[in-house]
């Protein structure tokens, strides 16, 4: 993975044409990792569930045909066992940090692991959380901070910038960061991204949609395609 790395695209979807549209105009743009949720925990039992097994089978269909590598959460052992060697990188969400087990069987697969920060975690625990990877024989990881939980009803998580120096600085994880989550907020993404770049991240996890309101889970953090050329172009340069 480059220095800079670009992992956008939406946080679920609900159709192949949904899913195939946004990995086209990702790849037009030069994005080599599509993220896209399948199995998806959601703090209400009312909300929409991702397309599991049916979702893989068309995200396997996407890097056939268009050549993206997939970025997807796994939230089982069961998962990981089915899938974890054929994604091209697990992401383990911030609800299973401390899935001890579950960290582990991720440890046994070859893919690349990004591990989310718990969004009440101390440094120690997240990357105590990501030794618990490395120790099965996986050392492709990287941490992702995501905001963790504040005080304020205005943003839905708060940007821990100070994150990417302290782990820059003692250890030797990369660290990329996710504004959408962060924020809650897709107008505040472009600004956040940019700021995470400025502070030294290896890159960034956005959720991107050709049209945000159409998105099934999150749709007001989603930017669109042109906020993300934005991004895209000050990614490239020399900060």
């Amino acid at each position: 993975m480059s220095s800079k790395l670009i992992i956008a695209g939406p946080c679920t979807f609900g159709s192949f044409e949904e899913l195939y549209k946004n990995a086209s105009m990702l790849k037009e743009k030069g994005i080599e990792y599509i993220r896209a949720g399948v199995f998806k925990l959601r703090t209400s039992p009312d909300s929409f569930q991702g397309l599991r097994d049916e979702g893989m089978e068309m995200l396997f269909r996407i890097k056939k045909e268009l050549g993206l590598k997939i970025v997807t959460e796994l939230t089982t052992i069961e998962q990981i066992r089915k899938y974890g060697n054929l994604i091209d990188v697990i992401q383990i969400g911030t609800r299973n940090m401390y899935n001890y087990e579950l960290l582990k069987e991720a440890g046994k697969c070859k893919s690349t692991i990004i591990l989310k920060r718990g969004f009440s975690a101390t440094y120690d625990e997240w990357i105590k959380a990501a030794e618990y990877i490395r120790r099965e024989g996986n050392k492709d990881i990287i941490l992702c901070e995501r905001g963790i939980r504040g005080f304020s009803l205005e943003t839905r998580n708060v940007l821990d910038l100070q994150a990417i120096p302290y782990i820059k600085n003692n250890t030797d994880y990369r660290i990329i960061v996710d504004p959408s989550h962060a924020s809650g907020h897709s107008y505040m993404v472009e600004a956040m991204s940019k700021a995470a770049l400025a502070a030294g991240c290896d890159g960034l996890l956005i959720e991107a949609h050709y049209n945000p309101i159409e998105s099934l889970c999150d749709s007001e953090e989603a930017i669109d395609m042109d906020t993300l050329d934005r991004i895209i172009d000050y990614s490239k340069k020399d900060i």
